[in-house]
């Protein structure tokens, strides 16, 4: 999970709220530019804590999103060319990618809305964003907009707002750096902090400058599909071998090259913290261009109305295309014959069957549980001796009367108030999101929205009576509501009128993820991406998407996943070119680097 990658998620636990899968296009009166995929509202980025001049129509109930599919039915006995296991970004992104290349595909999503940590619900008249609302690769420009490209392939556009800052870091020794949208503002910021560390700033974000651009240069597609590399490669030249060059390199190395001083050492350590939930050291350096640059090319930009519209908008898109999408499809194994993926079968029994399968489920999970039968292929038990279950989260939504906020309160927050070495810790540093400083309309009006997380494992929660489940629930919120009511707002906890609380159980329980995690972490310090898996696995026909794969966390990475795992598949079922003696080759050499890691 990172800020960038915000990936946690609550979901209402009583039946209560209103669940929804709004789709903006269909239901905002705002006008627009249109840029491809995405539309940017017309209001001065300097104007955003003024209400935005609109209100959202009424919103789909759960059992409208479920009718979406239900009007074009699913049969048992058709045959796909893939079914994708969930519906969070990486697999929505995979399946709509094959079915723009004629692909007829199936999504099976356990829950009743597509989007997993990424989707959104309604209670009390504020519509609140489950997971990240810091959206990466979601602008008009670049090869690296992969959300925007993803929706302008299937035809769908969304309004967004502009954020200036993509996030406000409040940390020891009074440090506080704003992480502005336009990069010389945040690269002056961050000199004047540190005047005596002016060249080594510039030279540490320039490397991740090196990475950015040699991505941004290229057509992305599958690094398993030797036909694309070696073209890429022939064209672009140097900046492959730019990449190749990094790839197996940590952002913390190549900071330490250049940076002396501890406490902006500490700082990277929390620019990383926020990509891939490690200190700099144990984060890739591919993975940290990508993202601490995309923020300055791009930007981030909210989607009017929630996350969860870009979801909604990519399952509608998917059914336009004349694929499918089954929600409470709670998939319970994968069926394999002769030693190929053929199949899933769902909880209530059903069958379903098709020439590949992608698992958007967890690593573990894919080769845990859906494949109980199974033996662990050879590279899934290298993965897990170099890669553990990143923690889990203890995410609080609260609504808030909107005095309690300073004028030109920043939208993101990252708080780590007195002692470096928590940074890592359970509970240690809190993430904060307020999303109607953006966007009004999604809370009632003199109210604002609060999104707060901060990693928390498992087996905090395990075992634990009802009575003293809640009340450890509530205990901890009001203990981080108190840390954040003394470091940025005076009169925090007066000012609630809302409250819910989610645990690393109601991650697990919802978005079926082991332990409730959001994706691999290093055991110790790794090779940059050497160890990281791609979509191809040990078992014929079966693929795998998302966060456990390359480039790993975060809504970027997984949406590069999904655009990889499409091409790879379409290669493979006859789609695109494909060279079965280059793959063989290929496949190999890059087996083989990951055992180096």
């Amino acid at each position: 999970m990172s800020l960038g990658c915000y990936q946690t998620v609550l979901f209402p636990t009583e039946g209560k709220s209103d669940f929804s899968s709004w789709n903006p296009l269909k239901n905002s009166q705002l006008k627009g530019n249109k840029i491809s995929g995405v539309k940017f509202s017309n209001f001065q980025v300097s104007q955003r804590r003024k209400c935005i001049p609109m209100k959202l129509k009424s919103l789909l109930s759960v059992d409208s999103a479920v009718e979406i599919e239900g009007k074009k039915g699913v049969n048992t006995g058709s045959k796909y060319d893939a079914i994708v296991i969930g519906s969070g970004i990486g697999g929505l992104v995979a399946a709509t990618q094959l079915a723009v290349k004629g692909a007829k595909v199936l999504v099976l999503e356990k829950y009743v809305i597509p989007g997993g940590s990424s989707g959104y619900y309604q209670r009390d008249g504020y519509t609140f964003d489950v997971g990240s609302s810091v959206m990466f690769g979601f602008s008009d420009k670049g090869n690296l907009n992969l959300i925007t490209q993803a929706l302008a392939a299937v035809g769908r556009e969304m309004e967004v707002i502009p954020d200036p800052t993509t996030v406000h870091f409040h940390l020891p020794n009074n440090l506080s750096v704003q992480v502005h949208r336009e990069y010389s503002e945040f690269i002056n910021e961050l000199m004047s902090k540190f005047p005596h560390e002016k060249e080594g700033i510039l030279k540490f974000y320039g490397e991740c400058w090196k990475i950015f651009n040699a991505l941004n240069s290229l057509q992305l597609k599958s690094l398993e599909e030797p036909i694309y590399l070696f073209g890429q490669f022939f064209q672009k030249p140097l900046e492959c071998l730019t990449l190749a060059y990094y790839l197996p390199q940590n952002a913390g190395d190549i900071a330490r090259k250049y940076v002396k001083d501890p406490d902006l050492l500490s700082f990277i350590d929390a620019e990383c913290f926020i990509v891939s939930t490690v200190n700099a050291l144990r984060t890739p350096m591919i993975n940290a261009g990508m993202v601490l640059c995309d923020r300055h090319f791009g930007g981030i930009n909210y989607p009017v109305g929630g996350v969860g519209g870009i979801a909604k908008s990519l399952a509608e898109g998917l059914i336009d295309q004349g694929s499918e999408i089954l929600y409470k499809a709670n998939v319970t194994n994968i069926i394999i014959d002769q030693g190929k993926a053929v199949g899933v079968k769902i909880s209530d029994g059903r069958e379903f069957f098709a020439q590949t399968i992608i698992s958007n489920a967890t690593r573990w999970d894919t080769f845990g549980k859906l494949l109980k039968a199974e033996n662990l292929p050879k590279e899934e038990e290298n993965f897990q001796k170099v890669y553990v279950k990143a923690p889990s989260f203890l995410s609080i939504h609260i609504g808030v009367k909107a005095d309690v906020l300073p004028p030109d309160t920043d939208c993101h927050h990252f708080v780590l108030e007195d002692d470096w070495t928590r940074l890592e810790e359970p509970y240690g540093s809190i993430f904060l999101s307020i999303p109607t400083v953006l966007d009004s309309s999604l809370a009632p009006k003199g109210r604002h929205i609060l999104h707060i997380f901060t990693t928390s494992p498992l087996e905090d929660w395990e075992g634990l009576p009802p009575k003293d489940y809640e009340a450890k629930k509530e205990l901890i919120a009001d203990e981080i509501i108190g840390r954040l009511e003394k470091k940025l707002f005076p009169g925090l906890k007066s000012s609630i009128v809302f409250k819910e609380v989610g645990t690393p159980k109601t991650h697990r329980r919802y978005l079926a993820r082991d332990m409730g995690t959001y994706g691999p972490m290093p055991r110790q310090i790794p090779k940059g991406l050497l160890g990281m898996p791609f979509n191809t696995t040990g078992i014929s026909g079966l693929y795998c998407v998302g966060d456990s794969c390359f480039p790993g966390q975060g809504v970027i990475a997984v949406a590069f996943s999904g655009v990889m795992c499409a091409h790879r598949v379409a290669a493979d079922i006859g789609l695109e070119k494909k060279s079965p003696i280059l793959d063989a080759a290929l496949l190999g050499l890059l087996g083989w680097l990951r055992t180096l890691a």
